[in-house]
């Protein structure tokens, strides 16, 4: 709740920025920002894939997007992914897995998403040491309001995680055996394999390609590779707080990322409202009332 609230008085705050920002989306490049819808939609065929690369069995291709679309939209409704795990593991279950290796499987999928997007951050640093420069937020050397507040987000962020290692530790016990199996199986199949790695890289590439697209869109001369550094950079921040769909957390750390990647505020807000737009609150609606389908055909 704390951060939530941190990040309402940073609105509230800074509301002329955010007005701003607004304003300027108005005026964004329709073509970008209809790249930016397309490279959304493929989050969740990437998404998909990884996720029959995570267990042995077939998975019904289209009920298995279709699944992925629909816990993708509950995951802004309940925090920290719970929404998203619950229907996924629901589905893995419906397809004949067992509640054991169903959470196994979701595990095996997290963990390799984890890997990705670490080493893609540290390949993207060590090729661009210089996009991200944290000079550039602020004026005349001092930090901004909205650097103190996100600073502030990000040590509530960094808290909660630490408050949830032990539970998620006590978890993990009851399943370490069924999770090593499952992965040797996997990695034991060359086509498993091929769809957990390829769909956990490509993963977090469209949704960098979504921010890409969205600055595009907005005319800012900042190259595609540092934004692409400020999404991973921003993402992997937010994602210690646990908040549905990292609502707030990864709004303050998408901006910060992307001034200290060299746009201005203004252009970081319109940015982050236009990825929001294309990555939540279009998909929303539909992704509910998928989800209901599903529920009411049995598909969960």
């Amino acid at each position: 709740m704390a951060p939530l609230l941190l990040v309402g008085a940073l609105a509230f705050w800074r509301w002329p920025m955010v007005d701003s920002g607004t304003d300027q989306l108005g005026s964004a490049d329709r073509e970008w920002l209809l790249l930016a819808a397309g490279a959304a939609l493929l989050t969740w065929v990437c998404s998909a894939a990884a996720q029959q690369g995570a267990v042995l069995e077939q998975l019904p291709p289209w009920r298995l997007l279709a699944t992925s679309f629909a816990a993708s939209a509950a995951n802004h409704i309940l925090p920290a992914g719970v929404g998203g795990n619950a229907v996924s593991l629901r589905f893995l279950v419906r397809c004949g897995l067992s509640p054991s290796r169903s959470a196994a499987a979701l595990t095996v999928r997290a963990v390799a998403g984890g890997i990705v997007r670490v080493a893609l951050l540290l390949a993207l640093l060590l090729a661009f040491p210089h996009a991200l420069a944290v000079h550039r937020v602020g004026v005349h050397g001092r930090p901004d309001d909205s650097l103190v507040i996100g600073v502030a987000v990000l040590l509530c962020a960094v808290v909660a995680g630490l408050a949830g290692v032990r539970r998620v530790r006590t978890m993990l016990r009851s399943f370490l055996g069924t999770l090593a199996t499952d992965v040797r199986a996997v990695h034991g199949r060359s086509a498993r394999v091929a769809a957990l790695w390829a769909g956990s890289v490509a993963f977090p590439v469209m949704h960098a390609a979504v921010l890409v697209a969205a600055v595009r869109a907005l005319h800012a001369p900042v190259p595609a590779a540092h934004v692409a550094v400020a999404y991973l950079a921003g993402s992997a921040a937010a994602a210690l707080l646990p908040t549905p769909g990292g609502l707030g957390s990864l709004d303050v750390a998408l901006g910060l990322a992307l001034v200290t990647a060299g746009t201005t505020a203004v252009v970081a807000t319109s940015a982050v409202l236009a990825y929001r737009l294309v990555t939540v609150w279009l998909p929303l609606v539909p992704g509910v009332l998928v989800l209901a389908a599903l529920v009411r055909r049995r598909v969960l």
